[in-house]
């Protein structure tokens, strides 16, 4: 499991039946110090969520699990939104750190 930012979505005219009522929207994956780590990546909505929410998701296999269809064309998914991150040597980390 890995965290992301959502930074937009994506439009399809044309998806596999199996996710064709899903929403699929582009993350920015972050590292520990929330900050951009690689590439975006397009990913399957499956909780929800919005513009600028910190989401957590999984990639490969995992990512059919969280699906109705486990058998979907699908590499990445986001399955949850976070509330709040708290570090062992930092406490809780303040949200306008991660939204920067």
């Amino acid at each position: 499991m890995k965290i992301a930012k959502v930074i937009g979505t994506v439009v399809a005219t044309v998806k596999d039946p199996s996710i064709k009522n899903l929403k699929i929207l582009m993350i920015q994956p972050l590292d520990e110090q929330f900050k951009s780590d690689g590439d975006p990546l397009a990913a399957i909505d499956t909780v929800q969520a919005g513009p600028e929410d910190i989401v957590y998701y999984t990639m490969a296999r995992e990512s059919t699990l969280a699906l109705p269809d486990p058998m979907s064309p699908v590499d990445a998914a986001i399955t949850g939104i976070v509330d709040e991150v708290y570090l062992e040597d930092k406490g809780i980390v303040d949200r306008e750190k991660i939204f920067a």
